[in-house]
């Protein structure tokens, strides 16, 4: 029978599109495919910020207070006033006003975008207790003797409260450490002769007696717990509750937690003493907000 030469069978594949069975012992030749298509790609549209679209809080406007709330969704840096405010995932916050705040100040959050949003504030006044005395007020400067003392113990208190622990004890609400007369107020102050002397930074609750123990107004880690008493606050302990927010506890007769420890609301911390520079047995309790001083009574309502 006679074949064709392979070479005159190749042509009529490739135009036929037909597939051919080879003689044993020559090369196979396939029809070549065509590559396929990419794909279509679809663009899917940018992730949209989760959160609300203002700021959202509660809490007291009033001098010496706080809020808390959850800033604009897609914000990238917020600020009260001139101070960074420090923003969760979440998006939420905490922040305060000093016991002698402006009347006014305002939230601000940049957003990744780059817009800016805005929320002023009104913070009421407070009336304070203020006792005027006919008197020049008292002066004299420290000695250096005690200063040499001093000295060390501020830094130990500054660097206490710069230490920013975690913790989330700022979303509590808090409690009162111990029951008992309140027998000094926050932002009461003293005028001699037209001279402000300083005022209160705290809030003073006397039991009676010395020894009594009290608790943890809300979660913290401890950032100092003074293992012999400063000149002035005695056996110091002071609580970072997370946000830049802490509690010091002052005229200690004994702590019961040291330096690291995380503590829980609630939670025995130490007992009531006389310590320091202290009339009487008494726990002053005082609250911070970076550099502002606030009013523990807007954190626990009355006792």
């Amino acid at each position: 029978m006679f074949r064709l030469p392979l070479a005159a069978v190749v042509p009529a594949v490739i135009l036929s599109g037909c597939a051919v069975v080879p003689e044993p012992g020559t090369a196979e030749v396939v029809q070549p495919l065509p590559a396929p298509k990419p794909a279509a790609t679809t663009r899917l549209p940018a992730k949209l910020p989760t959160g609300p679209s203002t700021f959202v809080f509660d809490g007291e406007l009033t001098q010496g207070g706080w809020i808390r709330g959850q800033a604009p969704g897609g914000t990238v840096s917020a600020r009260l006033g001139d101070r960074d405010l420090t923003v969760d995932d979440n998006g939420n916050f905490f922040a305060a006003f000093d016991r002698d705040a402006a009347r006014t100040v305002t939230l601000s959050a940049r957003l990744g975008s780059g817009k800016v949003i805005e929320s002023p504030l009104a913070i009421s006044p407070r009336a304070w207790n203020i006792e005027r005395v006919n008197l020049a007020r008292p002066t004299g400067a420290a000695s250096e003797a005690f200063m040499q003392r001093r000295r060390p113990e501020l830094a130990q208190i500054n660097a206490a409260r710069n230490v920013l622990a975690e913790s989330g004890g700022w979303r509590q609400k808090f409690i009162w450490p111990v029951q008992g007369r309140i027998s000094g107020r926050f932002g009461s102050q003293r005028i001699y002769a037209g001279v402000p002397g300083s005022y209160h930074s705290g809030i003073d609750i006397a039991t009676g007696t010395s020894g009594a123990p009290y608790v943890a107004p809300a979660d913290g880690v401890v950032v100092l717990a003074t293992e012999e008493p400063f000149s002035l606050e005695g056996y110091l302990l002071i609580i970072d509750h997370g946000m830049g927010l802490n509690s010091a506890f002052l005229h200690n007769s004994k702590l019961a937690v040291k330096t690291g420890d995380v503590v829980r609301q609630g939670q025995y911390l130490g007992n009531i003493g006389a310590t320091g520079s202290a009339t009487g047995p008494h726990l002053h309790w005082s609250i911070k907000w970076h550099d502002a001083r606030l009013d523990p009574l807007l954190f626990t309502g009355p006792m």
